[in-house]
């Protein structure tokens, strides 16, 4: 009986997170803010949430100040953890998921565009035998710096260090670090040049 009690409390939990992120207009945006304020590990002033945004693994959440997350994007911290800074901007439909022992951390400043992901953690598949779905995941860590850029369509693999002040363009795959004040950009990224010359 208590098991089929918390079954319910959840779904009806899951019911009300998904009204509330369906709210339409800027009064939407203003609750699901203070909603998540109050959710995630720690948080600054003025939070904005797009329409259909999701956020799991609140707990392990450290939000700034001044931030804004575009519709349909998604946000996850299951067992790891996930560290936005100040006057962070995530454009539609991203990913950031730090699940799986992985970490992000995000300095400030930062501007993320349309359909980035960033996963801090990999399928393992070094044993053929077995199917990859069934294997387990590796954790990793992606940190960027502060003041970056990262394009639309951009995707940051684990184990990567975006250096301050740096560029990723629309459609890299970064998969090692990139120093600071750095352009780069194609698949895998590579250096097209430095901001500072």
């Amino acid at each position: 009986m208590l098991r089929l009690l918390k079954i319910i409390l959840s779904e009806i939990n899951e019911w009300y997170i998904f009204m509330i992120s369906y709210l339409p207009g800027c009064i939407g945006r203003v609750i699901r803010g203070l909603i998540i304020k109050r959710m995630v590990k720690k948080s600054g002033n003025h939070i904005s949430i797009g329409v259909g945004v999701e956020i799991t693994g609140h707990e392990n959440i450290e939000i700034g100040n001044n931030f804004s997350i575009m519709r349909f994007s998604s946000i996850y911290a299951h067992e790891s953890n996930l560290v936005l800074g100040n006057n962070i901007s995530i454009n539609s439909n991203s990913c950031i998921g730090a699940a799986d022992g992985g970490e992000i951390v995000i300095g400030s400043n930062v501007l993320i565009a349309q359909n980035v992901v960033l996963r801090a953690s990999d399928h393992d598949f070094n044993n053929a035998k077995i199917p990859i779905k069934e294997q387990r995941h590796s954790g990793g860590k992606i940190v960027i710096g502060d003041d970056c850029w990262i394009g639309a369509n951009a995707v940051i693999t684990r184990n990567v260090c975006i250096g301050s002040h740096s560029i990723v363009g629309a459609g890299a795959v970064v998969t090692k670090d990139v120093e600071p004040y750095s352009i780069v950009a194609g698949v895998p990224a590579r250096l097209i040049r430095r901001r500072l010359t």
